[in-house]
This record gives C-alpha cells, sequence and structure tokens, in this order.
C-alpha cells in the first residue's frame, strides 16, 4: 500500500503545476457522464494513469472520465477508482479542486474499500488517507515534500451546512432539514466542489453535507465508485456517519455500474441524526 500512497504523492505535485500551467479551456471530448471536458480533466487522468502505470501492487484502474476498467498488472491485487480533478470547473475562478481515490481489493463494492485518499489543491497541497484501521492522517506539503500533520477526529455537533443540488428540486422534507439546521446557527459553507467542502467539514469539526436525490435527478449526481464511498469511509473513521437516503451506509452500496450515483449525506452525528429524524429513517 506504501507504493501507492507514494504515487498519490507524486500525483498530487504534478497535478497541482498542471493546475498552475496548462490551459483551462475545454477539450473537445466528453467523459462517460456526457459531461464537456476541461483539458484540465484530460491532463489529469492521463497523469495518474501514467504514474499508477508504474506501481506493480495496481491491478486495474477505472477512471471517472473514461468507461469501463483499464488493467495494468497481472500480478497486482488492487484496483483504484479515482476521479482525477473533482470540481475542475472552479479552477477558472481560483477556487480549491481536489482529486479523490478509492482503493478496493476484489469486487468493486463498498466493503471491499480497503483505503481511499485525497487531495486538495488550494493556497497549498493536503491530502488525507484513512483505512479500516485508523482515522484519516493529514499531509502537508511544506518546501515540495508532504509532511504528516496528524489524525482527523470530527466533533459530535458541527458548525457548517453545505446543501448541494437546485434548491428548487429538492424535496420538501430536506428543505425542512437544511431550514432547521440554519435555524439552529449553523453557517453556509457551499464551493460547488465536493473535495474542498468535504475537506472544511473534517478539519472544522462536523457539520452536514447533503447532495440529496433531486427531481432532476432522482438517483443523486454523485458516483458512488470514485466520490461517495471513498469519503464514507474518511467520515465513518473520523467518528462521523455517512449514509443514504433510506439510513444505509455508504459503506454497504453494491454498484452494478462503475458509474452509478447515489443521494449521499456525510457528517457528524448530530446532523445525520437529525437527518433521519427529517427522513423518517427509523433505523
Amino acid at each position: 500500500m506504501e507504493d501507492i500512497i507514494d504515487a498519490i504523492k507524486e500525483i498530487a505535485h504534478r497535478i497541482d503545476e498542471a493546475i498552475k500551467m496548462e490551459d483551462l479551456g475545454y477539450s473537445d471530448s466528453s467523459n462517460s457522464s456526457g459531461e464537456d471536458q476541461l483539458k484540465l480533466d484530460v491532463q489529469s487522468d492521463l497523469i495518474i494513469e501514467n504514474t499508477f502505470a508504474k506501481v506493480k501492487s495496481i491491478k486495474n484502474l477505472v477512471s471517472e472520465e473514461k468507461e469501463g476498467l483499464h488493467h495494468l498488472n497481472d500480478e497486482g491485487k488492487y484496483t483504484i477508482c479515482y476521479d482525477p480533478l473533482d470540481g475542475s470547473s472552479l479552477v477558472d475562478v481560483n477556487l480549491s479542486v481536489g482529486s479523490i481515490f478509492g482503493i478496493y481489493e476484489g469486487e468493486l463494492k463498498g466493503e471491499n474499500l480497503v483505503a481511499s485518499a485525497y487531495v486538495v489543491y488550494g493556497p497549498r497541497i493536503e491530502m488525507l488517507i484513512a483505512s479500516r484501521d485508523n482515522k484519516p492522517i493529514l499531509y502537508c506539503t511544506r518546501r515540495n515534500h508532504f509532511q504528516k500533520i496528524g489524525e482527523v477526529t470530527l466533533d459530535q455537533k458541527g458548525k457548517l451546512n453545505a446543501p448541494g443540488g437546485t434548491q428548487m428540486n429538492w424535496e420538501v422534507k430536506h428543505k425542512t432539514l437544511i431550514d432547521s439546521l440554519f435555524s439552529e446557527g449553523y453557517r453556509l459553507r457551499y464551493s460547488g466542489g465536493m473535495v474542498p467542502d468535504l475537506h472544511q467539514l473534517l478539519l472544522k469539526g462536523g457539520g452536514l453535507f447533503s447532495y440529496p436525490a433531486t427531481s432532476d435527478t432522482p438517483n443523486g449526481k454523485l458516483r458512488q465508485l470514485f466520490e461517495v464511498i471513498p469519503f464514507a469511509l474518511m467520515y465513518e473513521q473520523a467518528g462521523g456517519q455517512a449514509i443514504d437516503a433510506n439510513g444505509n451506509r455508504l459503506m454497504e452500496l453494491i454498484p452494478s455500474h462503475p458509474h452509478d450515483t447515489s443521494p449521499c449525506f456525510f457528517g457528524s452525528n448530530y446532523e445525520i441524526e437529525a437527518l433521519k429524524k427529517a427522513y423518517n429513517i427509523t433505523r
């Protein structure tokens, strides 16, 4: 596993350089979900693929930007599902973006995720790594090297509210929940990038990040293997919870297709319990 983490550190520096130096315009292609790809999306995907190709323990890659599975090594044991540059449309307004990595062993489903990592590209590069045996560990670049900062733990109750999706398409029960948190004094923190918003909640002690089912995306927008399940591990290992709209743990998801999506809710315990009450979830 250490060889994979070292590769992610190399990837982080190379993508950060590309963000600062490369063309920010659109390419002539679209991803597997039909979304127009920025040139940075394509470049980031290529950086990750070429770097991981040198790691013998990686058997396969699955990218959010491509269809299907890319085979690397017969002797490898891990499949890495990754979003090369989450929030890439925010780069041209100079907001933080990130990369997400889910490391799976065996069939691609939640219970087979053995570790996850994400990188935040902002004023400095930060990285969190979590496994089933450890709390998330924060690393920060100093003088072009990653240094361990320490473990990350969520408080039982947070202060931040990060609601995703277009509000006019929310269900009434979801709007009621969000309004109730604001009435308790929660502060709005939503950039439109999953990585920076979930990162902020983790480092600031907690709150709620929600991307519900909406009238235009009834199955949610965020992808299970690349985004939802990797962050679910982060939040559970930090002492919080990560569930879907029925109260099921996101770590128990079994995708039928690599690009399946799901409504998702991440937070500290108080906010998730408030969500269960608003959604009439009894489990």
